[in-house]
């Protein structure tokens, strides 16, 4: 999907997160909507991730097409007597090629540790799936002051137990948890300090992994501020929510990414 000349900029990523939203019916009008809105967008790469019993479908529809699919979460087990749990060998059986870990919805309700994230972001890797690693701060730690520490302290997780080259050719989306469904985003301002942060971060670790680092937006992205957010050289793209369930507003997001 992406250059693969390394002279030659990568084009801005695109996810739907669909949630918990979805039907057979809903499903195939969404995305016989998004591919025939996205044939004149060829420097926007875009991704589905759906819920686990619409996979099939989503390999079915998507196949042939430019569009990668995968999948909202996976377990940090390869398999065994895990009730109600998808491994990432599941995942692959029906050409996943993405999954979304450590989501703040995901990461709250069911107390996912930063060591239990981290384990899933290379239990992922280690199948062939491509991580979208989620990191973000609530609007009390923000208004603390205190945002770049809770991040960092997701980030260095990971470098302790498995090294910064754990984050090369790996996708994170900062999604500040206040912004999350509530309409309000982040300033360009916010976003790109939060960004350059944490490629920093990573940098001051292994250069080479950040180099290939691809840091999204996360959190009520809608048309009209996607224009502002996915210009900044800093935001290579956008996860996106609620909006990805109305194909015109997914198709407008997508179309406010930049021509090169």
């Amino acid at each position: 999907m992406s250059q693969s000349d390394p002279n030659i900029p990568s084009n801005k990523l695109v996810v739907a997160n669909w949630k918990m939203h979805g039907s057979l019916a809903l499903n195939q009008a969404l995305i016989e909507g998004y591919l025939h809105g996205l044939q004149s967008l060829p420097q926007t790469d875009v991704v589905i991730c759906v819920p686990y019993p619409y996979l099939a479908q989503a390999q079915s529809l998507l196949a042939s097409s430019r569009l990668g699919w995968g999948a909202q979460n996976l377990a940090k087990f390869e398999q065994g007597a895990y009730t109600g749990e998808v491994g990432a060998s599941m995942l692959r059986d029906f050409g996943a090629q993405y999954v979304i870990i450590g989501h703040s919805e995901r990461s709250t309700a069911y107390c996912e540790s930063d060591e239990n994230i981290a384990e899933k972001m290379m239990v992922a890797k280690r199948h062939g799936l491509k991580p979208i690693l989620c990191v973000g701060e609530t609007l009390l730690e923000r208004e603390a002051g205190v945002m770049e520490r809770v991040v960092g302290k997701q980030l260095e997780t990971i470098i302790r137990l498995f090294g910064a080259e754990a984050f090369a050719d790996t996708i994170v989306s900062y999604e500040p948890i206040w912004a999350i469904g509530t309409g309000l985003a982040a300033t360009a301002e916010q976003a790109v300090a939060m960004h350059q942060f944490i490629r920093d971060t990573v940098a001051s670790a292994d250069k080479s992994a950040s180099a290939k680092l691809k840091i999204l937006y996360g959190g009520s992205v809608n048309p009209q501020n996607a224009v502002q957010l996915l210009n900044q050289k800093e935001i290579d793209g956008a996860l996106v929510g609620r909006c990805s369930l109305d194909v015109e507003q997914f198709i407008k997001i997508c179309q406010a990414v930049p021509v090169k």
